[in-house]
């Protein structure tokens, strides 16, 4: 196909840590290695507009200002973001524009792109429920909240020509709750090979280690993990490690410490993606807790490296974790049967090896080279030069 000019919209990019900037970044740079000339606008990592070229893609940072309640994340108003993104993309002239986000950035964008008739693609990422947590509005109105933000989500997607989600389960709420019923699934994707562990990675004669990576805010329930892992049977020596930061690291930190495994538990922050890939090539079992995954990125990297998963049996989880194949689910706030699970897993390493590899071969669904050829189609189709099938990503 001849090389496209795409501009991608993204909220969040890196170095911001989370599973919606690393998506954009892997496609932006992903979509740059298959000769499209690629634009990502962002907002800016210094509060200044910035421009620079990373990996082959040509990032602008247009004015932004640090969050109030989040110290790493950077937030744009709407009278600077829109007229910001409305020039950035007459300069740029791209041939199709792809959201990543509804908010300020995104709203603009979105708005620039409907306005001048170029094609446009919205991918949601984001549950509105998960950002009102970070807001002052008091816990009682956060439900009415909720429905408000789904509605808002709604009015502005349905200016996109194309709206996708990571999953089946992400596409079903924006059915259900933002009334986008020509929304479909398109994998986030992952380069297994990136993070494949080899069998040697693994000394069958170490402490097995328990493995979490993403924020440590509320919603990804870090706590019940904690809480699990200080009931395993005494004789079922194990370590847990945490990567990532957030608003409750201090909390659950004390709380390792209060039940008494602080010594067993290690708080890493954030750390680089070789040590990343270095800490899943270890793990005897990662576990994923959280309530609010659209997809989880940080779970489908450790199914790469062949690492058996227990996740909670919430949102889209349940696409990743075949019980019985390549590890188990649970009820959030379980804690016992999460005690349960991860005892079985830690004391047989038979059943953690055929696990990993069922996690392997289910990742093969997740391969980012479909997700890229999935989204070259649809701006094609968008732009009117195919009318072959689409061909999507899982």
């Amino acid at each position: 196909m001849n090389p496209l000019r795409i501009l991608i919209g993204a909220e969040t990019y890196p170095p911001d840590v989370n599973g919606a900037a690393r998506f954009a970044e892997r496609l932006a740079t992903g979509l740059a290695g298959r000769d499209h000339e690629v634009h990502v606008v962002a907002p800016s990592q210094t509060g200044s507009p910035t421009r620079e070229v990373r990996d082959g893609v040509t990032v602008h940072g247009i004015r932004s200002h640090r969050f109030y309640s989040h110290e790493n994340f950077q937030f744009c108003l709407p009278w600077q973001a829109f007229p910001d993104t409305a020039e950035l993309i007459e300069r740029i002239d791209p041939d199709v524009v792809h959201t990543q986000g509804h908010m300020v950035l995104g709203r603009g964008v979105v708005r620039a792109a409907h306005r001048t008739g170029r094609p446009l693609v919205a991918t949601n990422h984001l549950m509105p429920e998960n950002l009102l947590a970070y807001s002052p509005i008091p816990r009682f109105l956060r439900g009415p909240a909720a429905v408000v933000g789904w509605r808002d989500l709604g009015r502005v997607y349905r200016k996109a020509g194309a709206v996708t989600a990571p999953t089946p389960r992400a596409v079903e709420l924006l059915h259900r709750r933002a009334g986008l019923t020509d929304a479909f699934p398109v994998s986030c994707g992952i380069d297994a090979d990136r993070y494949r562990a080899t069998p040697t990675e693994r000394d069958p004669d170490a402490v097995p280690t328990v493995l979490f990576v993403g924020r440590l805010d509320q919603e990804k329930r870090v706590d019940e993990l904690i809480r699990a892992f200080s009931a395993l049977p005494a004789d079922r020596p194990a370590r847990l490690e945490i990567i990532g930061h957030g608003s409750r690291r201090e909390e659950w930190s004390a709380l390792a410490h209060e039940v008494g495994i602080g010594e067993r538990v290690r708080f890493r922050g954030f750390v680089s993606e070789e040590e990343l890939v270095e800490a899943y090539a270890r793990a005897a079992v990662f576990c994923m807790p959280s309530i609010a995954e659209l997809q989880s990125l940080a779970t489908l990297e450790a199914m790469a490296a062949g690492t058996p998963v227990i996740a909670a049996d919430a949102m889209a989880l349940p696409h990743l974790v075949r019980p019985g194949r390549n590890g188990w689910l649970y009820q959030p706030g379980a804690v016992p049967e999460l005690t349960t699970r991860l005892a079985a897993l830690l004391a047989d390493a038979g059943l953690r090896r055929r696990m990993g590899a069922a996690s392997r071969e289910i990742v093969a669904e997740h391969a980012i080279e479909a997700t890229l050829s999935t989204f070259e189609d649809v701006y094609l189709r968008l732009l009117g030069r195919t009318q072959a099938p689409l061909r999507r990503a899982a």
